[in-house]
């Protein structure tokens, strides 16, 4: 997976949550990160889907999972899953203490309902 075109290992993450609901005091359920960029985006499950919304406005279509355990990776353009792929550049995942749905204090109590399926 490392000879795929749209994997830059060297791209260190945007931050430890997702860019944009930082920005808009939004919340987020996971974070996906850009293999390409290192931007860190919600996933299609979070209200704002930014991690799809970043592939749809640069084209990077591979990202990772932002989340402490997970190292398997999603191509938008295919469709595809991969199991592991190319260490990236540490941080791996976000740091252990901030809770999913995160981040504290920015999570509404209903959140369960505001998920997309």
């Amino acid at each position: 997976m490392s000879d795929i075109e749209g994997i830059d290992p060297g791209a260190a993450p945007t931050g430890t949550g997702c860019v944009e609901c930082d920005e808009l005091g939004g919340w987020w359920f996971h974070l996906r990160r850009c293999a390409q960029c290192g931007h860190i985006g919600c996933c299609d499950s979070s209200p704002a889907q930014h991690a799809t919304a970043h592939w749809k406005s640069t084209g990077h279509p591979l990202v990772q999972s932002f989340e402490p355990g997970e190292e398997w990776f999603w191509n938008y353009d295919t469709d595809a899953l991969y199991d592991s792929g190319p260490e990236l550049t540490a941080p791996r995942d976000h740091p252990a203490d901030q809770p999913v749905p995160g981040p504290a204090g920015r999570v509404p109590e209903d959140w369960t309902r505001r998920l997309h399926r």
